[in-house]
């Protein structure tokens, strides 16, 4: 089990609802597919469509260095990492 952080950032954090959650993902697919913030319409386990929206948009730091454009099934999660999920900034 790999327990990880994912520290939402500026419109992630505002569709999250929340600042960060701690979830278990091996890669950061399997970490942003369990991104919850505060659950979509539907309740616990289903991801509002505006969070999922900005998770695609944005990019991602883990432990601080950049995943640039690696395919994110390919980012192997270490236990304890910390995802920052930074969405576009000033309309980029």
């Amino acid at each position: 089990m790999t327990i990880v952080t994912l520290r939402y950032w500026a419109a992630a954090k505002e569709a999250a609802g929340i600042a960060e959650e701690t979830i278990d993902a091996a890669t950061l697919a399997e970490a942003l597919a369990a991104a919850r913030g505060q659950a979509g319409p539907g309740g616990p386990g289903e991801q509002d469509e505006r969070l999922r929206s900005v998770l695609a948009r944005s990019s991602f730091l883990i432990n601080g260095e950049p995943v640039g454009s690696r395919a994110r099934d390919s980012v192997v999660l270490e236990d304890a990492a910390v995802i920052e999920v930074l969405p576009p900034f000033a309309g980029g």
